[in-house]
């Protein structure tokens, strides 16, 4: 048995096929203890997400963080689960959807465009072996964090490197890495946030929130504090906004140790007790809305803040599949493939190359028959 996986019965001069990769963290397949303990398990199992030394973690992991974390989850998911499941899956494959649908009306070949998730269904070794049954030979990899981090990009890059690995034929491999000051994604988060307030109104100030990080990772180069700042600073300016009117912060801390500041919950729970009005919060470093955005801003910080004299803490919706965000990922997309598609089209009406890939078929022919001990004369 060969030590590499390889397309059975493959047909040498077959058409190869363009593929892209989404990538997002993941989600449980229910609201339940049982199913988050699961889905916990997985990602907090992910050497790029915890560094500690990994005895010490697994200790911490199975002794006191699965026992008692997944029902506190749990809940908080229930609070969010719609009829359609998780609101990250759904809003993910509908963004993976819509993609396909507008890269395919504007190129002429057919583009795979599929999603998969870091922890959780469906797993990007899925995915990536859906990809290997259809011949695709060239794949664009785009997690969809605007923000490169060790945690999310870096763990998704490491995981594809790994399935991609086990082929016997690699295919052609490209990676965004980050997209955090494309002015189509900036203009896009900042035409959201004034589609909102020509509905709602204005608030008293804009709070980006970004998820956090452990502060160690900054100081040892993940660029990611260095990129929101960078992706608020930009749509700030897009907006028009003097300095006193937007402010950065970060949530989502877990354990003791210290993460990016300052701290989202408390930057909140300080303005309610400055008794500031209302309040508006994006999270740009979200594609898609989720637990982080839907649980802990909009309900459990709008909590927060109200509760410590605050008027009130509103929540603006993520880009999901919005046009705008749908058209910006096209393009990225576009830009990165573009020349895959022209130089299959060349190959493709190559009649000499076209006399290769009978010549492969033939061969690959003989050599089976070969293998199976036919003697050419009785073929």
């Amino acid at each position: 048995m060969s030590r590499y996986n390889s397309k059975p019965q493959y047909k040498h001069g077959d058409n190869d096929a363009v593929g892209v990769l989404m990538v997002n963290l993941g989600t449980p397949e229910k609201p339940t203890t049982n199913s988050v303990r699961t889905y916990l398990r997985e990602f907090l199992s992910d050497p790029r997400v915890i560094e500690i030394p990994k005895i010490l973690w697994l200790i911490i992991l199975y002794l006191f963080i699965l026992p008692l974390r997944p029902s506190k989850s749990a809940e908080a998911y229930k609070k969010i689960w719609t009829k359609k499941g998780s609101p990250l899956l759904f809003n993910s494959l509908d963004i993976a959807k819509k993609t396909k649908l507008n890269l395919n009306k504007s190129n002429n070949k057919n583009i795979h465009v599929e999603l998969a998730m870091s922890y959780g269904s469906p797993s990007i070794n899925e995915v990536l072996n859906g990809f290997h049954e259809k011949s695709i030979r060239q794949i664009l990899l785009l997690p969809l964090y605007p923000q490169y981090s060790s945690t999310t990009t870096g763990s998704v890059f490491e995981a594809v490197s790994k399935s991609l690995f086990t082929r016997r034929w690699i295919p052609e491999f490209r990676f965004i890495n980050h997209y955090h000051n494309l002015p189509m994604y900036i203009e896009a988060v900042a035409t959201s946030i004034e589609s909102y307030w020509e509905v709602n109104g204005r608030g008293e100030k804009l709070l980006f929130s970004f998820h956090g990080l452990p502060q160690k990772m900054l100081m040892d180069g993940d660029p990611y504090h260095c990129q929101c700042q960078k992706t608020g600073r930009l749509i700030a300016e897009k907006l028009s906004l003097k300095d006193e009117e937007w402010f950065i912060s970060f949530q989502s801390r877990l354990g003791r140790a210290k993460w990016l500041e300052p701290y989202t919950d408390e930057t909140l729970i300080n303005w309610g007790k400055e008794k500031k009005g209302t309040i508006d919060v994006v999270c740009p470093g979200f594609a898609a809305d989720c637990l982080e955005t839907l649980e802990e801003i909009a309900m459990q910080n709008n909590e927060f803040y109200v509760e410590a004299g605050g008027e009130s803490l509103r929540y603006i919706p993520a880009l999901n599949s919005q046009q705008s965000h749908i058209s910006f990922l096209s393009e990225l997309i576009n830009e990165n493939i573009s020349d895959w598609l022209k130089n299959d089209a060349l190959k493709n009406s190559d009649a000499h190359d076209l006399e290769l890939q009978k010549s492969c078929q033939r061969a690959a022919q003989k050599g089976a028959k070969n293998l199976l001990g036919i003697n050419q004369s009785d073929s």
